[in-house]
This record gives C-alpha cells, sequence and structure tokens, in this order.
C-alpha cells in the first residue's frame, strides 16, 4: 500500500481544499446549494481519490483513481473561474488560488505521466 501522505499531488490537493472551503465561505447565500456547495464536493473528490487510488494495489487501479482526480481538479478550476466571472471571488483569493490549481495540476499529471500500467 503507498503513503498518500508522501505525494506532493496529494499535499497540494488537500491545500485546494482548504482555499476553496475558505473562498467559498463568503459567496452569496443564494449559492449555499450551488456553486458554493459543487466546488467543495469536486474539490474534496481530488484527495480522496488519491487516498483511495493509494490503496489498491494494481498500477491500473491506482491509475484510474488518479485520473479520477484529475478530473475533478479540473473541473474545480473551471468552477473556480465561473465563481470569478460571477465577481464572487476578490482579486487577492484569484491569484492564490489560480496558482494552487495550477501547480496540483502540473504535480497529480507528472504523476500520472510516471505511472506505468503496462
Amino acid at each position: 500500500m503507498r503513503d498518500h501522505t508522501k505525494l506532493r499531488a496529494f499535499i497540494l490537493a488537500d491545500e485546494v481544499v482548504i482555499l476553496i472551503y475558505k473562498i467559498t465561505q463568503s459567496f452569496p447565500k443564494s449559492e449555499v446549494f450551488g456553486l458554493s456547495a459543487q466546488m467543495r464536493r469536486a474539490a474534496i473528490s481530488i484527495p480522496s481519490n488519491i487516498v483511495e487510488g493509494c490503496t489498491r494495489e494494481s498500477q491500473i487501479e491506482y491509475r484510474r483513481f488518479l485520473e479520477i482526480a484529475f478530473g475533478s481538479l479540473r473541473e474545480v478550476h473551471y468552477q473556480f473561474g465561473l465563481a470569478c466571472r460571477l465577481d464572487y471571488v476578490i482579486n487577492a483569493e484569484m491569484e492564490e488560488c489560480n496558482q494552487k490549481l495550477e501547480e496540483a495540476g502540473k504535480v497529480l499529471a507528472a504523476l500520472l505521466r510516471s505511472i506505468k500500467t503496462d
């Protein structure tokens, strides 16, 4: 079994969750069951799938869970951009979150490329 806490991808994904939770706290109340909830679910899905993948014995299953995590990351990236366009996010938060999402995406993509599924 792999130790997810040693993966840079997991650490960054965890940081994304914290950022998304902090950012969505200030969203309009009308978004409590809308964009805010969806962003939180997608964000939590990223590290959760990394953790679950790490428990899998086969490389194929491990890779599949990392692919799901990557899909959730891209989902959050889109939703964050939408929230910015709707003026739900203040400028100070935009830069930090965009950088964290980009870095997490690059690290997770590199991890996926490194896994052989022959």
